[in-house]
Formats: C-alpha cells, structure tokens, sequence
C-alpha cells in the first residue's frame, strides 16, 4: 500500500471515530432546568435526601430468588464494563435499589445508563452533565445540597437520575417515550428514546431465567 492510500484510510478512520464519538455525545443528558411547583420540587427532595446503603426489602423468599438470579445474570452482562466483582455487585445492587424504589424498571435504567454514559462513573459530557445517570449539575441546587461533587457518588448519582425521570414520567402521565426524551433535553425526537428502548432490551432478564420483581 502506497503512502496516499495509508493517508486515505487513516483519515477515513479519523472520521469514523469523530463520527461515533459525536453520536455518543449526542446521547448524553441535557435536562433543562425549569419551573417546578413547591410540591413536586419538596417531593424530589425528599426522594433523594436519604443516604443509608440499598437494602433490598423482598415480600417473598420467591421474590429474594428471582433477585438473586437477576443480579447474577446481570453481573455476567456487565463483567466486561465493570471487572471487579465487588465494584460490579455494589453498582447493580444499588442500581436495582434505586430503579425498585422509583417504581422503574431496573433493565430499563441499565439501558439508559448504557446510553448515557457506558457505564462510566466520572463521564462529564459537553454540557456538564455527570455520572452514570448524567445528571446536570443545577439539580444539585434545586433538590440538593449545591454540592455538585456528589454526582460522581454512585448511589447518589442513581438516586438523582431515577428520582428525576419518575417525575418526568409523571409529568408526562406516563409516557415514557416523552419522558425520556425530557430527560435528554430532546423531547419530542425520536433517536434518544429510541436508543434507550433498545438498549432496555439487552438488560431484560429471560423469562426462563425469572423477573426481575
């Protein structure tokens, strides 16, 4: 291969990867803030102001056992992402917690996690949005205690993304597709909810292997 063809083909790499680089970006979280009623604001308030460790609460051994295949499957899943085991325990328990607790699906939370930051805990996108969940930083303000620093805290983190997308859930009485697109900052397009939906799939647990609730 001739000198030009090599510069032809590393360009055309160049921009393959400034090209996907840009669609994942695309993807990060851009929540607009925006009026809120003293009531939703106190309830997202509260929603994320306790910080005990996840204890996962069961109303059956059935239910304790469809759990712990659940988060054995999705460990598998994730080795890859998250290789230690401890580390890779904690985020999915935490994650299974905070997604139960908001009354999500936790696949779906995977999803979005899996779309927003590829399961990165420090990603910063190019408007600031932090963390797993990419949350902006002026929730801290609104619902928090104005310490941006702890969106980079795992369970704070996920606290933050769940609490806010069930309120946009129920704003949008409870259409996801709208919702997921407010949390993007793109309501009313299609390629973020889009990306979410079949990312949600991937993290779905087999119906043989049991539910994830």
């Amino acid at each position: 291969m001739n000198r030009a063809a090599r510069v032809v083909r590393w360009l055309g790499r160049a921009l393959l990867a400034a090209g996907l680089a840009a669609a994942a970006a695309a993807q990060a979280g851009n929540q607009k803030e925006e009026a809120l009623a003293d009531s939703v604001r106190l309830a997202l308030a509260n929603a994320i102001k306790d910080a005990r460790p996840p204890q996962p609460v069961f109303r059956d051994e059935a239910a304790r056992q469809r759990y712990g295949v659940w988060l054995a499957e999705m460990s598998e899943r994730l080795r890859r992402k998250l290789p230690d085991a401890q580390s890779r325990s904690e985020f999915l328990a935490t994650a299974w917690y905070e997604a139960t607790r908001a009354g999500l699906d936790p696949a779906m939370v995977l999803g979005l996690i899996q779309v927003e930051s590829a399961y990165r805990k420090y990603a910063v996108s190019m408007v600031g949005a932090r963390g797993y969940m990419q949350v902006m930083p002026f929730w801290t303000g609104v619902i928090g205690d104005s310490d941006r620093r702890k969106l980079f805290n795992m369970q704070t983190n996920l606290r933050y993304g769940c609490a806010i997308l069930r309120m946009y859930i129920d704003m949008e009485q409870g259409s996801l597709y709208l919702a997921l697109g407010r949390y993007n900052g793109s309501r009313g397009r299609p390629e973020y909810p889009n990306a979410v939906l079949a990312a949600w799939k991937k993290w779905e647990l087999a119906p043989a292997a049991g539910g994830t609730h």
